[in-house]
């Protein structure tokens, strides 16, 4: 069963038939909030909030163990991170969708293993290539199917939040290689790692990064709604795609 997590502008997935939702109890606490089962286009998918159906949960505060775990143990066969992001590259402007490939991690304090409690052994995890490439082309391949454009690759900057960046800030982060700029990808994607769950990410750049075009005097916070709700749109009509062909193509595996 594929999972949908989503971030600012989905906090919830329209096209989700719902069945049932159900309050998950897991040994790292509480998740965002409740898991939402259901179909799309016939098939079984579930669905959660990632900063709470009253989006109320800032990035640092999210429990990434938790919802990670709570998915897992329902069976969530792969998952679909949604998150709106800045853009930092010149080519990527307000309602472009991006397909990352890669990620810089500038967070701290979040807690970003399962393998840290008392006499846990050190535990190591493979992570050069942090989303599952077979899920990503899937996602490619649907926008081709349905004419959504999708900026296929880049490179993700997770920061801590809940605060924007500063001119400076972003200026390093390009010299460091990031193309987009957001705050909830990591530990996200290498807790998806550890539990072998296939993960993969639909960023929706919702403003240019700070210093940069529209943002090059600072965001203009107004002007993000509107293009957040129309890029989401397409965001699910890819879900759509994606989760409808399941049942036509081989079942999602392990990440490798």
């Amino acid at each position: 069963m594929l999972a949908i997590i989503g971030g600012s502008g989905l906090t919830t997935l329209s096209n989700l038939d719902v069945s049932h939702r159900e309050v998950a109890r897991t040994p790292y606490g509480e998740p965002s909030g409740a898991l939402v089962f259901g179909q799309i286009c016939g098939q079984p998918a579930m669905f959660l909030p990632r900063h709470g159906y009253g989006h109320s949960i800032p990035p640092h505060m999210v429990n990434y163990r938790a919802n990670l775990w709570a998915l897992h143990h329902h069976q969530a066969t792969g998952i679909i991170s949604v998150a709106s992001v800045g853009g930092i590259r010149g080519d990527l402007d307000p309602g472009d969708i991006v397909v990352p490939d890669q990620i810089i991690d500038y967070t701290w304090g979040r807690h970003s293993t399962f393998f840290d409690g008392v006499g846990s052994p050190v535990t190591h995890v493979d992570f050069t290539e942090p989303y599952d490439a077979d899920l990503r082309q899937r996602i490619i391949k649907a926008g081709e199917e349905l004419g959504v454009a999708i900026k296929v690759g880049g490179v993700y900057a997770a920061t801590q939040g809940p605060r924007l960046e500063t001119a400076a800030e972003v200026n390093r982060l390009e010299r460091d290689g990031a193309d987009v700029v957001g705050m909830t990808g990591m530990p996200e994607a290498v807790l998806a790692r550890e539990l072998g769950i296939p993960y993969a990410a639909i960023n929706v750049v919702a403003n240019h990064a700070a210093g940069r075009g529209h943002s090059s005097n600072g965001i203009h916070f107004e002007s993000l709604e509107p293009v957040l709700q129309e890029a989401m749109g397409r965001v699910r009509s890819l879900i759509e795609r994606l989760v409808g062909c399941q049942d036509a193509c081989r079942p999602l595996g392990m990440s490798v």
